[in-house]
């Protein structure tokens, strides 16, 4: 009887290895692949007497009414109508410090800002006139901070997240009919379609401060929608991330020097826990000749709330506000 042959060892080790090398290049691709999906413009530039770049990180958040990638049948669907040019309908500033929790700050688009170069206006108006780098350079000078990272979207590529998320849900306090956004929504807690999630953030003419209560709206959905994106359910359920993955960075425009990466960590950042949501302290919303309603900040207590963001100190409690 012949002698057995030597079992051949089982290298269980390589395989493993060989499995790991596979999907860390599988990965590099891929995010390789949505890096180079990004729209991306010079948002971020120098100028004469820019602010000093201070403790932690600032992000520049703008949601614009851009039109431009719908059809007339996508307009009709979302309720956006037909209007020419770009404006900024909201605008975040989030602060990520060197430690603790980020700070999430409205900026209400009918604050009456000094714009560089064409006088005080509404803060809209510096994106209307300038773009993203006249926009950039209005919140700077009027906050003291320096922004190192700039992300926006528009009306098609939000409602397109939503919906690859598989929607949101919210908890209305009350019920919400306005035709002009195209929602009618009952109180409660519901799941929002994107078309729906789109007439939410837009929404004001039913408030009684119309504006303050719609921003804080927004940052509530914003907040929602990123613990969404970032939850089990969506980051291990391929038919969901990946379509989330595309759509998201595809509808994105970042600066220059953005990358897929930083998006995690703002991703990461607004889905905390701890996260404080807040306004721009508000002093009053006069009417002023040639500009109409606007909303004019507390000059104080701006200065003291953007300065301990400076410093990367927590914000004093009687500056934090829902509105």
């Amino acid at each position: 009887m012949p002698p057995a042959r030597p079992r051949r060892k089982r290298r269980w080790g390589r395989r493993l290895g060989v499995v790991a090398l596979v999907l860390l290049l599988a990965l590099g691709g891929f995010t390789w692949f949505l890096d180079a999906k990004l729209n991306r413009v010079a948002a971020l530039v120098d100028y004469a007497g820019r602010p000093a770049a201070t403790s932690g990180t600032n992000w520049l958040l703008v949601g614009s009414d851009s039109r431009a990638d719908l059809s007339p049948e996508q307009q009709a669907a979302l309720s956006t109508g037909d209007t020419g040019g770009s404006r900024t309908d909201t605008i975040m500033l989030l602060h990520k410090p060197s430690s603790g929790a980020s700070t999430l700050v409205s900026i209400p688009r009918d604050s009456y800002l000094d714009i560089p170069g064409h006088g005080r206006n509404k803060v809209n108006a510096a994106f209307s006139i300038g773009g993203p780098q006249l926009l950039v350079q209005t919140v700077e000078r009027a906050t003291g901070l320096r922004i190192q990272h700039y992300a926006e979207v528009g009306f098609g590529g939000f409602a397109g997240v939503v919906d690859a998320v598989g929607g949101v849900t919210m908890c209305l306090p009350n019920a919400i009919d306005d035709p002009a956004a195209g929602i009618n929504l009952a109180a409660g807690c519901q799941q929002l379609t994107g078309a729906q999630a789109l007439g939410y953030v837009r929404t004001r003419h039913t408030f009684a401060n119309q504006d303050l209560t719609r921003i804080a709206n927004q940052r509530a959905f914003l907040t929602a929608l990123f613990a969404k994106a970032s939850s089990p359910s969506t980051f291990l359920n391929p038919f969901r991330f990946l379509p989330l993955a595309t759509q998201g960075v595809g509808s994105l425009t970042v600066d220059s020097g953005d990358h897929v990466w930083n998006l995690a960590g703002l991703g990461l950042s607004i889905s905390s826990g701890d996260l404080v949501n807040t306004t721009v302290p508000v002093g009053g919303t006069p009417n002023v000749p040639g500009a109409g309603s606007v909303v004019e900040w507390d000059r104080a207590k701006a200065q003291q709330f953007f300065g301990a963001l400076a410093a990367d100190r927590p914000l004093p409690a009687d500056l934090v506000s829902g509105g």
